[in-house]
């Protein structure tokens, strides 16, 4: 009698191949190299490679390492050493990469924090890190210096980013104690100092993420999780097309580099000595335009960018468009395939898990020409990574094409969340809190959500966070948030907040005072569209808000008047 196939067996193995072409089971072994690495190799082999393109103004390769060593020898002069914490504030330019690059070639630790991010989140992720060095776009210098009593900086870098080709640039104000980029890049030498780095242990980033539950928390990536899950994603899958893309093809990122997503992407265009075009993820006729006039290899974006493509005049062609950070509608990836000629490729991943861990290897056979149909699903694991579907209240694995938690193993797992290493993890497993299945053929599909986290347009917001700002407000008795469904946008989310005012207030707050509020304390993308005032609100046994309940009456209402379908 056959033995019983279980998730260690890996049945997903039988779907690894492209087109004709069969990919290998294992990456193994990892080279144990510093992230930086990459970039240099690339400069070497590939120096008058375009490496990124932004605003039309274009930088080599041999020009990215020259930057990013000056940069790194300023860095090493104004104190910082290997270990410190760095933290950026930085939209998508060339002047983030310059900064990634120069802190983690000083063995230092990369904090990306949000360009959104209000002056109460800047100081919980500033001070949660440690930062001490920010390097921050003029825009925000000044939110900056407010704060920074408040946080251990000791150093402030700034640099005026421009915003598109013909943008003037605000008159510089010297700012006392902080520092120019470009001056600091124009004055050092490339001569940073040699620093020993144990890739397995010492971290590379530190980029917050709300886990699988509740607030921001540090996720401890070291340049072993990072240089294995570029090898082990885009190195492994585009194998067979090496040759013909390797420091020729150029990508097209859409996403902001600050999310752990873009932040992969720029990583793996370098390890590539791909042409990077950087753009701005709301300006989609400059997307539009890049797409036109270079026909890159690769575009990599979220739903909504694919969702507003569709309204856009672009001609058929064979290259391959990525979707990520949130669920892509099947309608959206069907229309858009209709429209260009080629299917959405989608994946799984998660900031703990440096970013890739599915990918859905149909779409890109298709695009080769070697696949009739695409599987709509997240896809396969990708090598040497351990997935199980689990029963989330016995801890049981559960049958194939049954649905429970998603947990994942491999050597792109974090090492731990920040400062505890191991913390978040079981044996080396991580649980992540979304409900899936796996099919025979080993796809996976992500069929639910087991957080609270809402999903705006591929950005997460913390329900917990947007309660916690609402509890501040004086009229606030009983708050809650929760996601409900974007009709404009399928596959996103609206926030929507349920308040129950404290005694005095009925009558004397309205909603638009509540979002207002909200305004001044929270991201934009995070704050409430809409505001119910209710007398009471549902609880759970242990006097928790139900929310869940809240979230089934407002999906039933919007179908009952036919926002959503029913």
């Amino acid at each position: 009698m056959a033995k019983k196939m279980t998730y260690a067996d890996k049945p997903w193995l039988k779907s690894y191949f492209l087109g004709p072409f069969k990919l290998p089971k294992t990456m193994e072994p990892y080279p144990k190299i510093p992230v930086y690495k990459f970039l240099y190799d690339s400069a070497a082999r590939h120096p008058n490679q375009i490496a990124c393109v932004y605003l039309e103004k274009e930088m080599t390769y041999k020009e990215l390492k020259l930057h990013v060593d000056k940069l790194a020898t300023a860095l090493a002069d104004l104190g910082v050493k290997k270990g410190d914490k760095v933290a950026t504030i930085l939209p998508n330019c060339p002047q983030f990469i310059i900064s990634d690059y120069a802190i983690m070639r000083l063995g230092a630790v990369h904090v990306p924090i949000s360009i959104l991010h209000k002056a109460p989140d800047l100081v919980y992720e500033l001070g949660e890190s440690g930062a001490e060095t920010v390097i921050c776009s003029y825009r925000r210098l000044e939110r900056v210096n407010s704060i920074k009593d408040k946080t251990k900086i000791k150093n402030i870098i700034f640099t005026p980013v421009s915003i598109f080709p013909d943008y003037s640039l605000p008159e510089i104000k010297e700012v006392s104690g902080a520092h120019l980029l470009e001056d600091l890049i124009e004055k050092y030498e490339p001569k940073p100092p040699k620093v020993e780095i144990n890739p397995t242990e010492d971290l590379a980033l530190l980029p917050f993420t709300g886990g699988t539950t509740g607030v921001p928390k540090g996720t401890m990536l070291t340049h072993y999780n990072l240089t294995t899950n570029m090898i082990q994603s885009t190195h492994w899958m585009m194998k067979p097309l090496e040759v013909a893309v390797k420091g020729k093809a150029s990508a097209v990122i859409c996403v902001p580099v600050f999310h752990q997503y873009g932040h992969w992407a720029v990583h793996m265009s370098i390890s590539w000595a791909l042409r990077m075009f950087l753009t701005d993820p709301r300006d989609i006729d400059k997307i539009v335009g890049i797409i036109k006039k270079y026909r890159p290899f690769m575009v990599l974006g979220v739903p909504t960018h694919y969702m507003l493509l569709l309204t856009k005049d672009l001609p058929k062609m064979p290259i391959f468009c990525y979707s990520g950070a949130a669920a892509l509608p099947p309608d959206v990836a069907k229309e858009f395939e209709k429209k260009i000629g080629v299917p959405l490729g989608e994946g799984y991943g998660m900031t703990e898990a440096t970013c890739a861990v599915h990918i859905n290897l149909s779409a890109l056979s298709k695009v080769t020409g070697f696949m009739a149909n695409v599987k709509r699903s997240i896809g396969v694991p990708i090598p040497d990574t351990e997935v199980k579907i689990v029963n989330p209240e016995t801890g049981e694995e559960v049958p194939f094409g049954e649905t429970g938690e998603l947990y994942i193993r491999g050597p792109q797992i974090m090492k731990g969340y920040w400062p505890t290493p191991g913390k978040g993890l079981k044996d080396g497993w991580l649980a992540t809190g979304d409900i899936g299945k796996m099919g025979e053929d080993g796809y996976f599909y992500i069929v639910d959500r087991v957080k609270d986290m809402i999903n705006v347009s591929g950005m997460k917001v913390y329900s917990r966070v947007v309660d916690d700002v609402l509890y501040e407000h004086p009229a606030v008795g009983v708050a809650g948030a929760i996601g409900i469904p974007d009709p404009e946008r399928p596959g996103s989310e609206r926030v929507k907040a349920f308040i129950t005012l404290k005694e005095g207030y009925d009558g004397k707050v309205t909603a638009d005072d509540i979002i207002k509020y909200c305004r001044e304390k929270l991201p934009p993308y995070a704050v409430p569209k809409f505001v119910e005032f209710r007398k009471d609100l549902p609880l759970t046994l242990a006097m928790k808000i139900f929310k869940r309940k809240l979230k089934e009456e407002e999906i039933a209402k919007m179908k009952e008047k036919g926002e959503i379908a029913g």
